[in-house]
């Protein structure tokens, strides 16, 4: 009994050695997080990476289907599928994490954060590379799609349930279907900006431009029926 309990306090504790900067990336970027241990425990996100790392080093060791399994015993558990094969950087954030979907050939820098329901994934039946790669500091809001072999700069936001079909350069905010760049000046900010619902609306924009455009024509054709003169 107690050979078990010392086993699971050195195998907590290495984790929490292991995965220093996902779980400061957790405790940093949640604002309900209370702890560490309470992220290393509670967090399906977090579980979903630890089975991440394990499997994608057996996947790259090519080992026959003990990877795949690994993945899908943590798809049951956590509600994120992440395929093997996946690379994730440092400090990947999963909040909530039910419905994320990682594929193959997708590729994460340092500092992503994901939100529920977010798909990265492929197109079609092509083989190699299929899947998006992300920069580093990206976030992609709730139900956000990111599609096919694209490339997603540093600094990049995704609107909630954006979906992506295009590259993305910098510093850029992508939303609606399909995903539009409605920011992007051409600098890179520091740090993680997590806001991925108050953004610009491209299709709003120009439609209140058009409106104000109608109004100055009509105002100009009531002006001229009222005094002919007018020009």
């Amino acid at each position: 009994m107690i050979e078990w309990v010392v086993a699971l306090v050195v195998a907590a504790v290495g984790i929490r050695w292991a995965f220093r900067p996902e779980l400061a990336a957790a405790l940093s970027r949640d604002p309900a997080a209370r702890g560490v241990w309470e992220i290393a425990l509670l967090y399906p996100g977090f579980h979903a990476v630890v089975a991440h790392r394990l499997a994608h080093r057996l996947w790259r060791w090519k080992v026959p289907w003990l990877p795949r399994l690994l993945s899908q015993l943590a798809r049951a558990v956590t509600g994120v599928e992440i395929h093997p094969g996946a690379t994730i950087g440092r400090g990947l954030f999963i909040d909530h994490g039910m419905g994320v979907v990682i594929g193959e050939t997708a590729v994460l820098g340092d500092d992503v954060t994901l939100f529920q329901g977010v798909t990265l994934g492929g197109t079609g039946k092509e083989k190699g590379k299929r899947h998006p790669t992300l920069g580093r500091n990206v976030v992609v809001g709730a139900g956000a799609k990111v599609l096919g072999n694209l490339s997603i700069g540093d600094d990049v936001r995704i609107g909630a349930n954006a979906v992506v079909i295009r590259d993305v350069p910098a510093g850029a905010v992508v939303v609606g279907v399909p995903g539009r760049i409605v920011k992007h000046e051409g600098r890179v900010f520091p740090g993680i900006n997590l806001d991925h619902t108050t953004l610009p609306d491209p299709l709003t924009q120009a439609l209140e431009k058009l409106q104000h455009e109608i109004d100055l024509i009509e105002d100009q054709l009531k002006r001229h029926r009222d005094d002919p003169r007018q020009t």
